[in-house]
């Protein structure tokens, strides 16, 4: 019985090898697929939805971007936290990213930058209810998502105009990008997007101010000048008068010549 089993083991041993590198690939291929989803911060929730990676970092009272999101997020949702600040290259390693989520924030400032890495993959992006006033023409250079900015208090000028200009607006929030405030306050208070469409430009405005500060300032210095060539015409015309006045003070040479004669004649 020995003798007939002993050929049959190195069979069998070979068998059990080649089941444990099996494993010990399908083991491996398996982390490496998810280990990008399990590197979550530990203030979110990571999950796969339909192929793709969700980051659901809602109502978590952050007061900023989580820095070490996975990289192979698809969707990110920050959504009432407390944010209050988009840095420059917030997302720049998250290549697949399509949809942002920043809505009830309180955001007032945004990078130059801000969505640098992915202005090519991003298709929505929320930033509703927060607070910002304005933002930097360069801040959503090249960015093709469709955005939401309702319910800012929007100072309405010219760098916002080109910004809107640039970019592809949510149709179905357009009409609450309110104007809190304006160049020109008859405007306060109205939809952005019917005073553009009324024909208003603010940047004829911001020219129109731009030339009249020149102007002012101008006509600032022209009087300074003509005050200054009053002062000294009128403070040499008064120097001359003294020196006028000095010279009618001093005897003549006719007047020195009797003077004279007197003493003369006297001796």
């Amino acid at each position: 019985m020995q003798g007939t089993e002993r050929p049959g083991m190195p069979r069998k041993s070979l068998i059990i090898d080649g089941f444990a590198l099996l494993w010990a690939f399908l083991f491996g291929f398996f982390f490496m697929e998810c280990a990008p989803v399990m590197a979550c911060p530990s203030s979110c929730h990571c999950m796969e939805k339909s192929g793709m990676t969700v980051v659901q970092c809602l109502s978590r009272n952050l007061e900023r971007i989580p820095p070490d999101l996975p990289r192979d997020t698809v969707v990110l949702l920050l959504a009432s936290n407390h944010i209050t600040h988009i840095p420059s290259h917030a997302f720049k390693e998250l290549h697949y990213l399509q949809e942002l989520d920043l809505s009830n924030n309180n955001i007032e400032t945004v990078d130059v930058g801000a969505f640098q890495g992915v202005s090519d993959s991003l298709l929505v992006l929320d930033l509703s209810n927060n607070r910002i006033q304005s933002v930097p023409k360069e801040a959503f250079a090249r960015l093709r998502a469709k955005i939401s900015f309702s319910n800012n208090p929007w100072h309405c000028e010219c760098t916002l105009q080109e910004v809107l200009r640039e970019l592809r607006l949510d149709p179905d929030t357009v009409n609450e990008v309110i104007c809190h405030t304006a160049e020109q306050e008859e405007y306060a208070g109205k939809p952005l997007i019917q005073v553009l469409d009324s024909g208003i430009n603010f940047c004829n405005f911001h020219h129109k101010t731009t030339d009249i500060a020149m102007f002012v300032t101008m006509f600032g210095w022209f009087t300074m000048v003509i005050a200054y060539v009053i002062y000294y015409v009128r403070h040499n015309q008064e120097d001359a008068r003294r020196h006028l006045e000095y010279l009618k003070s001093l005897p003549s040479s006719s007047q020195i010549s009797k003077d004279f004669d007197t003493i003369s004649t006297i001796l």
